[in-house]
């Protein structure tokens, strides 16, 4: 294993079983919410749902992307799928916490390349611009993909861990 923030980061060629998994959405990603749960249930994974449980017009994705975010910041869950409408507003939600890299993500290749070069952990989808098979797709790799471990790829993330860092410093 390689060590980069105080996290366990698999090396290149190990293999992990990520099976617990966090989800949340608001109105606009609800129903692919539900539609994706079913499936990666069904596919063995733990769902840890942060919402909304409702079908709710007037909720905000802060609410719940936030909570997701901060369960895999801290260990709580291994990865997170995050949908709103368009899936941009979740993703810019989700990287406000610190420790999490998270992307919107509507194609393949973004799907393995975030998580084997950048460490990505949680995905964000558009509810209302992805459909459901394609949506499941695109969890299904970013769920398989294993970060490389790479020494280019753990340099860069430093940076980004330092870049959090005084972010935090500034706020404080």
């Amino acid at each position: 294993m390689n060590t980069i923030f105080d996290a366990e980061i698999p090396a290149l060629g190990e293999t992990t079983a990520l099976r617990r998994i966090g989800i949340a959405a608001d109105h606009g990603g609800f129903e692919l919410k539900l539609y994706l749960t079913g499936k990666l249930r069904e596919s063995g994974y733990e769902v840890v749902e942060f919402g909304d449980q409702k079908l709710d017009l007037d909720d905000d994705y802060p609410d719940f992307v936030l909570p997701l975010s901060e369960a895999v910041a801290c260990g709580d869950l291994e990865r997170g799928v995050a949908i709103c409408g368009s899936g941009v507003g979740a993703s810019v939600a989700a990287n406000k916490v610190p420790g999490v890299r998270a992307c919107l993500i509507h194609e393949g290749f973004s799907a393995h390349q975030g998580v084997e070069d950048d460490d990505l952990n949680v995905i964000c989808v558009g509810g209302l611009v992805v459909g459901h098979a394609l949506a499941w797709e695109l969890v299904k790799i970013f769920l398989d993909a294993k970060f490389s471990g790479a020494e280019r790829h753990c340099r860069r993330l430093q940076k980004v861990a330092v870049l959090e860092s005084a972010q935090t410093l500034r706020t404080q």
